[in-house]
């Protein structure tokens, strides 16, 4: 549980959404600056029939464990929802989600870097799933099926415009 600074109203992060990315060498476009030449490729899951909101696309999503740190439930969600490992991880921004009967719920955002230039890496699906995709920013942002989801994405396609966060990298990434 996480406390501010009143002391009073305790703030409980209770999920991770990880947008996993990838960036490869756009066709025909070599520069010498970070981010040039290179588009961001995110990952995209549906969900299968026997989980909740089937047929959703969604990003990579699960609950943090007691006395775990987001940061570590980012990067274990991303392992068991995809089998991939997590090379560099930046902490994006919080959304606030109320479910039906229960009290509002907190969502701590990243985006996981996954690979760099050559072919996505290839996806193993956890239980959850039935496909998945790489998607360009725009077409993923327009396929997610949560709002919130849409945002986070235009968050991160701002921050990691050069390959990485510039000059908030400092701030932003925790791994």
């Amino acid at each position: 549980m996480w406390t501010p600074i009143d002391g009073r109203t305790p703030i409980t992060p209770d999920v991770v959404d990880v947008c996993v990315l990838h960036r490869e060498r756009a066709p025909g476009r070599v520069r010498a600056d970070a981010g040039a030449g290179r588009r961001w490729r995110v990952l995209l899951l549906e969900r299968g029939a026997a989980a909740r909101c089937p047929g959703s696309w969604e990003l990579v999503h699960g609950r943090i464990e007691p006395a775990e740190r987001p940061e570590d439930a980012a990067v274990r969600e991303v392992r068991e929802e995809t089998g991939l490992d997590v090379l560099r991880l930046y902490c994006v921004t919080v959304n606030a989600f109320y479910l039906a009967g229960r009290d509002i719920k907190t969502a701590i955002v990243f985006a996981a870097i996954v690979g760099e230039d050559g072919p996505p890496p290839t996806v193993v699906l956890g239980p959850e799933h039935v496909r998945s995709r790489w998607l360009t920013m725009p077409v993923a942002s327009r396929s997610v099926t949560w709002p919130r989801e849409r945002e986070a994405l235009g968050h991160i396609g701002h921050l990691l415009r050069s390959g990485d966060a510039g000059v908030a990298e400092d701030v932003l990434r925790v791994r």
